[in-house]
């Protein structure tokens, strides 16, 4: 009799009736019952209260009348966010892309993922401060920290999720084009040292210290504090000007550029869908359901979807008459559209 082989458990090989319940509860993209929709709108409301509690901690008069208040808020919180981001661990491993892993896997790969890695810094400084665990870290530091709680209502945008993308899929291009911006800041701030270290030097005695003219120059934002004063330096620094207006330029173009073909590639998605479910000529009401949900899912705007849907229409009904879509003359059997 042959041994038998140990095989990594599967996730499709332990479906778990409450997992995929809470998962479904969690997941905005499976949104489909009333509870899914409770549980969002009250995450997003505790999202923003959260944040403007932060804010509001922050003027003194507010913190001293409100603390107690204020603190009972911030458990209330943390509590509802730590139960959040532990049943969101545990049931990660229903997710389609989990499918083929072990649990540890799929649990690991959420954990390192944006919205998980957010939901943790959401709630970490309130139990490092719990715990006595700040060290030499500034206590103000720490609470200003919970603001970084906004970034969680991105997982509900689609968005923001597609401008996340976009920086993830031109990561190479942005990083050249912020390599290219430093070398220039340093060149600008080397040359504006060498003209004004000596009329100026309590702004550009040194090269860090012309930094945050170049810095304020190349961006394109000239707050005015410091300039240069000799012929030189107003040579140099209107060059520099000039250079600037390219170099704020360039990292705009590779995201709008980027942005730009997130959107395509959601459109071409949905159309591809929508062409689906007008094979047979008419839509039902579940496929309306899951174009609306997949639209959502995507980001695109009722009205992009509108048209979408309505120009497959037009082109099912025109392959129903037998009608060239381009030239509107009919066709002979058998032949495609030209």
């Amino acid at each position: 009799m042959h041994g038998s082989v140990t095989t990594p458990e599967k996730v499709s090989d332990r479906p778990t009736t409450l997992r995929q319940s809470v998962y479904r509860a969690l997941d905005t993209a499976q949104g489909e019952s009333g509870i899914s929709l409770a549980v969002d709108v009250f995450l997003i409301a505790l999202i923003a209260g959260s944040v403007m509690a932060v804010i509001l901690e922050s003027i003194p008069t507010f913190e001293a009348q409100f603390a107690l208040q204020l603190a009972v808020f911030e458990v209330f919180t943390v509590a509802v966010f730590s139960v959040e981001y532990v049943l969101r661990i545990w049931c990660s491993v229903e997710q389609e892309s989990a499918r083929q892993q072990s649990t540890f896997q799929a649990r690991l790969r959420y954990m390192l993922s944006f919205h998980a890695i957010i939901d943790l810094i959401a709630i970490l400084p309130f139990y490092l401060l719990l715990f006595g665990l700040t060290g030499s870290f500034d206590m103000r530091f720490l609470r200003a920290v919970r603001l970084l709680r906004v970034l969680k209502l991105t997982r509900y945008s689609a968005a923001m999720n597609m401008v996340f993308i976009t920086f993830r899929e031109n990561g190479r291009a942005l990083s050249a084009a912020f390599l290219i911006l430093l070398t220039v800041m340093l060149l600008a701030a080397s040359g504006m040292y060498y003209f004004e270290r000596e009329s100026q030097p309590e702004d550009f005695g040194s090269i860090p210290a012309a930094m945050w003219w170049a810095f304020a120059t190349l961006t394109t934002v000239g707050y005015g504090d410091v300039t240069p004063v000799t012929v030189g330096g107003k040579v140099f620094g209107a060059l520099i000007t000039v250079v600037g207006i390219g170099m704020v330029a360039l990292p705009t173009s590779i995201l709008a550029s980027g942005y730009s073909q997130q959107l395509k590639v959601s459109t071409a998605v949905y159309e591809g869908k929508a062409a689906e479910a007008l094979d047979d000529g008419i839509l039902s009401d579940d496929e309306i359901r899951d174009l609306e949900d997949l639209r959502v899912d995507l980001g695109l705007g009722k009205h992009t979807a509108s048209q979408i849907l309505d120009e497959g229409r037009v082109r099912k009904m025109l392959q129903q008459q037998a009608v060239c879509p381009h030239c509107r003359q009919a066709m002979e059997p058998g032949r495609q559209p030209g």
